[in-house]
């Protein structure tokens, strides 16, 4: 939104987990002079805490108090900011009053969810208010999915530029180096919560168009399985070895799709999208590919049986618990994106950023979206609703994270 009379231009709510932290600590090191930026959480002793560790930049940020279950509370912190970014997840449990606070309130909302059943929610409740209500409600502001819909914004960009047709098959190959998310592992048990409640739930979050605006119009391109173990021979030369099923491609290609969709599907009625995870391009690349498809597999079924579920959840990280500091900062992200147009020529493109991709490099892309809400409104696509970051923030926010030393490129093979 653009009412300059508020209060606040940015309120980080969750700004005492592991993620949030990191979110304040990069807006307190970055953050234009004059953004006035508040902290947000439950707790006034572990917020006064969080702003002494950020430094005097931070010496004046106001602290706001709201549960995530109190919407009187929330309503007030939304009247009170242009934007909201909020790290509390998972996002089933703690953000649907959040979004509905900023929707009735004219505020701005970027967060960083995987859940493909939250967003389809968060859709269905209020895409057409916000839209009404000029506010851009944008989801997956992090490593999911910024990178992925992102990086296919600008291969059309490019693609259509060159008069090279529309994009056809196109498979994003990820490489990455970093810690295990907490987070993304207590969102997994809670979409298989939910889903195991009810079949079509379950049938809804397999689809590939299960975030589409309106699925009956979406194109019939046969099977897009998440999990498939790929040759990369098949993707393009240079893409050597066996790629394994990518552990969020199964959410981020459903963002993608939105994107397409909400754009009357200017990628191409064939365009057809994937992610899949390189393991190296050795002889034994394809036993790799194999195996972590194995793991993957194992690890959504030993969550959602009791006996092994209760020895996963003493085993794997907890929600609010992340990588050392020296894994952060070696962390490292690369994708690459490729297409076959609808004319034979062949394209690719490039992001990568240095930082563990769901912590420290994810505390960037999300920085970087929330102030180009509150700094570049008025350069923004002029679309509002629940949006995806193509649609919403598209090539303002490509820009600024390439001036934060993200790499988004694009090139003709």
């Amino acid at each position: 939104m653009t009412d300059s009379g508020r209060e606040l231009d940015l309120v980080i709510y969750g700004a005492t987990g592991f993620v949030g932290r990191l979110l304040a600590d990069y807006l307190a090191r970055t953050a234009p002079e004059g953004v006035r930026i508040a902290l947000a959480g439950r707790s006034q002793a572990k917020l006064e805490a969080t702003r002494a560790a950020l430094g005097p930049r931070a010496g004046d940020w106001p602290i706001v108090i709201a549960d995530a279950d109190d919407p009187v509370a929330l309503a007030e912190l939304a009247s009170r900011t242009r934007v909201v970014a909020t790290t509390v997840g998972p996002y089933a449990k703690y953000g649907a009053e959040m979004v509905a606070a900023c929707v009735a309130a004219g505020t701005d909302y970027v967060d960083l969810t995987g859940e493909v059943l939250f967003v389809r929610e968060s859709i269905d409740a209020h895409h057409e208010k916000a839209r009404a209500n000029g506010v851009k409600i944008v989801h997956s502001c992090g490593y999911d999915s910024i990178p992925s819909d992102l990086g296919v914004h600008v291969l059309h960009q490019r693609v259509q530029a060159d008069g090279a047709g529309d994009l056809g098959d196109t498979t994003l190959v990820a490489t990455l180096r970093g810690g295990v998310s907490g987070g993304t592992i207590d969102t997994l048990r809670t979409q298989i919560d939910v889903s195991k409640k009810d079949r079509a739930l379950r049938r809804l979050a397999a689809s590939p168009y299960s975030l589409s605006p309106d699925r009956a119009k979406e194109p019939d391109l046969g099977r897009q399985s998440d999990v498939a173990v790929v040759n990369g021979a098949e993707i393009a030369p240079e893409a050597t070895g066996w790629k394994a099923p990518f552990v969020m491609g199964s959410y981020n290609t459903r963002i993608v799709r939105r994107s397409n969709a909400l754009r009357d599907w200017a990628y191409g009625r064939t365009f057809k999208y994937r992610e899949v995870m390189g393991v190296g391009d050795s002889r034994l690349s394809r036993l790799y590919a194999g195996g972590v498809a194995a793991v993957l597999g194992g690890l959504v079924l030993g969550l959602s049986l009791p006996p092994t579920r209760f020895v996963l959840d003493r085993i794997l990280p907890a929600p609010g618990e992340g990588p050392s500091e020296k894994t952060q900062r070696n962390g490292f992200f690369a994708m690459g994106i490729y297409t076959t147009t609808t004319t034979g020529a062949r394209y690719a493109a490039r992001v990568k950023a240095q930082g563990d991709p769901g912590y420290r490099a994810t505390a960037v892309l999300l920085g970087e979206a929330a102030l180009s809400l509150v700094r570049d409104r008025d350069r923004l696509p002029d679309e509002a609703g629940v949006l995806t970051p193509a649609t919403a923030l598209g090539d303002v926010l490509a820009e600024r994270l390439r001036g934060a030393g993200v790499e988004i490129s694009t090139r003709k093979l």
